[in-house]
């Protein structure tokens, strides 16, 4: 009843899931990842006990293989499962059970894992593989989307569609650098479920992501005379006070040395929100 790629990045310091259902909130079953660990997708009859199980035994040194031997060798109803994980390694393993409703099946390859069921046919998971394979170029969590919505494109599931999440982790990752979490999207009950996971994800890159160094403008005392002007049009003391209201603060220096181009441009109407 699900589709998804669990997958580690080629520079090996993020980790994802990327899953879609016919299926009311597939994000809060399906997936689940640690930074510096692994990553898990349990689905089919899911058994939801897979993700700390796996995450335990990929903790302590297990390659994905062996987890996943470890999961069905303790599961008495290991062929109505569906499974993919991904290693610390990028080390992947897939497993459908004889008893999943058909169409199902999986592929893997160096850090990365697909698996569905009652999908449309193989080319779900063929269209998934040759998407996450061509799009090297794309940043982790939009080569998992381009990924997902191939499998979509090709038919996904045969019962129509309904939910989607996405979930990325990478040390540090997380609000203020707090934890890992670099993506956790959920699309509990959509018509588009995937159309509108892609809109979250930017709208998540642009408040709940830091900004990177070419991103960042040097805030010189001509640049602070012009946002100081800005800010206080709309009503506020100064920058800080704006960006805080605005949700902008991971993309404006606390010191206010910098700022985010982007917010830069929003800030002075000539840049543009994605659409909340």
């Amino acid at each position: 009843m699900t589709f998804s790629i669990v997958a580690r990045s080629d520079d090996g310091e993020s980790w994802g899931v990327a899953v879609a259902s016919k299926f009311l909130a597939v994000g809060n079953a399906v997936p689940a990842a640690v930074a510096g660990i692994g990553a898990i997708a349990t689905q089919a009859n899911a058994n939801v006990a897979y993700k700390g199980l796996a995450l335990a035994h990929l903790d302590e040194g297990a390659t994905a293989p062996v987890t996943l031997q470890h999961l069905l060798e303790e599961d008495p109803d290991r062929d109505h499962r569906q499974v993919g994980i991904v290693d610390m390694d990028g080390v992947a393993a897939s497993h459908t059970g004889s008893a999943c409703f058909d169409w199902a099946g999986g592929a893997t390859g160096e850090g990365y894992a697909i698996q569905g069921n009652i999908l449309t046919g193989p080319e779900v998971v063929e269209e998934m593989e040759r998407a996450w394979c061509g799009s090297t170029s794309l940043p982790f969590a939009e080569r998992l989307l381009a990924a997902l919505t191939a499998g979509d494109e090709a038919g996904g599931d045969k019962r129509g569609r309904q939910s989607a999440a996405l979930l990325v982790v990478r040390d540090g990752a997380g609000y203020g650098g707090h934890d890992d979490v670099a993506v956790d999207l959920r699309v509990d009950d959509h018509t588009g479920p995937i159309v509108e996971l892609a809109r979250l994800l930017e709208l998540n890159d642009l408040f709940l992501t830091a900004t990177t160094e070419e991103d960042k403008v040097v805030i010189t005392p001509e640049l602070d005379t012009e946002i100081t002007a800005l800010v206080r049009a709309l009503g506020h003391d100064d920058l800080l006070e704006w960006a805080g209201t605005e949700n902008f603060e991971m993309r404006v220096a606390p010191t206010g040395s910098w700022i985010d181009q982007r917010v830069l441009a929003i800030l002075r109407g000539t840049g543009s929100e994605p659409q909340a």
